[in-house]
Parts: C-alpha cells; structure tokens; sequence
C-alpha cells in the first residue's frame, strides 16, 4: 500500500484544513497569551522581546497539548475507531475523520512551533527541540497520508499532556515564584506526570507493538522502519528529560523543606 492510495479530494481537503487550524489557532492563542498578559502579569512586562516571545509561545503549546492530549486520549481510550471488538479491519490501518484532524492540526502545530524555534534559536530550545520536533512530524505526516499506524501516533500524541505543567514551571520561574507552594505541587506534577505519559506510556507502547507485530509488519517499508526508529529515539529523549525534571524536583523539595 502506497501513501497516496488513501487520499482523496474530500480527505485532502479534510487534512489541508487540520493543518492550517493548527496554524490559525497557534497565531490566535500566541496574540491573546501576549494582550492577557500584558495586562494580568507584572512579569510580562519586565522581559526583555526575546522573554515575551517564548512567554506567548508557551502559550500555544500549552493550548496545543491540552487539544491534542485529550482528543487523543478519547480516540484510544473511548472511542469505537480503536476498539478491537468494533471492527474486523487491522488495527494498524483504522482511521477516523477526528485523529486525522487531530494529526493535522499537530501538524501546523509543530510546523509553527519548529519556525519560531529556529527563528530566535537557540532562545527557546537547542538541538534536542529540533530533533524532537522533525522525528514527530515526519511520524505524524507519515500516519496521516498513509492512514497506518494512527494509533500509535495518538499514544505518542498523549505525552504532550505534560507540557501544560512545563510551562507553568517557566511561567512561575520568570515571575520570581520560585519559592511558592504552587511551584512545589507543580513539580511534584510534573514529575508524576511525566513518568506516566512519557516513561510507562511509552513501555505500554513497545509491549502493544510487540503483540500487534503481525500487524506492524503490514505497514509499508518507510512507516514500518519508522515505527521502529523514531519511538526508541523519542523515548531515550524522554527518558533524559525525566532525570533532569527527577533532579530539579528533589533540589525543589529540599530547599522547601530548609526553608520552614
């Protein structure tokens, strides 16, 4: 199966719309985070344009992830398309007009973030933010076109509900919040959250491939290497990052604790 033999005029029409939502929405959110904040948050103002920027960046990725986290989750968890019982079609090729709107608004999501990224770089991340975001969309562009492997990329989808709580550690940090009992929870949060959406996901992940191998064989050569490459990739940057959230939480904990 090619990558083409599931288009058509009404799903490419479907999926050019997803995308440019995804830049809409990202233009939109980034305007509204900069004239709120401006208003609500003394912080705001005293950063410097470069501060500003990634402040009303955060502000669409925490938008993005709540949007993509949840239509995610309800895809796998709630919905018929993935329910084994509801059809006799393979897993690994079961697609609804919803996760291809939800990929393709992660699309221009991510196209959107990866330009603001290298446009200020390295201001809003190094190295590992590039790879991190070409890996997601050369997965999720793949998924897309083809209709194979949705499933997957929802679950990987699913771990962007930690971003929300990174963020809100940047958006503390900058306003001198450092020491509240919000930034505590928070971590805590975070530390938790990460270790189920991007540590035990990702395990459920490898051991759902493995049993559904039989399908994961059936996709074409390019989505089945991909589906072996790029999770072992986005893991082992996952697992990095949590020792680095790990050791910031416990350098948290502690000087909460000296400081009562």
């Amino acid at each position: 199966m090619t990558i083409s033999d599931t288009s058509g005029p009404s799903k490419e029409l479907l999926w050019l719309a997803s995308v440019f939502s995804g830049f809409v929405f990202c233009k939109i959110v980034y305007t509204l985070t900069g004239i709120i904040s401006l208003q609500s948050f003394k912080a705001y103002v005293k950063l410097s344009n470069f501060g500003k920027v990634e402040w009303n960046n955060r502000g669409f990725s925490t938008f993005h992830a709540l949007v993509a986290a949840s239509s995610s989750l309800y895809l796998v968890l709630f919905s018929s398309t993935f329910d084994p019982s509801s059809s006799n079609e393979l897993l690994i090729r079961r697609t609804s007009s919803l996760s291809d709107m939800t990929l393709g608004f992660s699309i221009g999501y991510f196209l959107s973030d990866l330009a603001m990224v290298l446009w200020v770089f390295p201001a809003l991340g190094g190295f590992e933010y590039v790879v991190h975001h070409v890996l997601s969309l050369f997965s999720i562009i793949q998924s897309l076109l083809s209709g194979q492997g949705q499933v997957y990329i929802l679950m990987v989808l699913f771990t962007e509900s930690t971003t929300p709580f990174v963020n809100l550690r940047w958006y503390l940090d900058n306003a001198g919040q450092k020491n509240s009992n919000l930034y505590v929870i928070n971590g805590i949060a975070l530390f938790l959250g990460w270790l189920v959406a991007r540590i035990l996901l990702f395990i459920y992940f490898f051991s759902h491939m493995f049993k559904h191998f039989d399908q994961v064989k059936t996709v074409y050569p390019l989505g089945f290497y991909s589906l072996l490459a790029v999770p072992p990739m986005l893991a082992t940057m996952n697992v990095f990052w949590f020792w680095k959230i790990a050791r910031g939480m416990i350098k948290t904990l502690r000087k909460a604790r000296h400081s009562k």
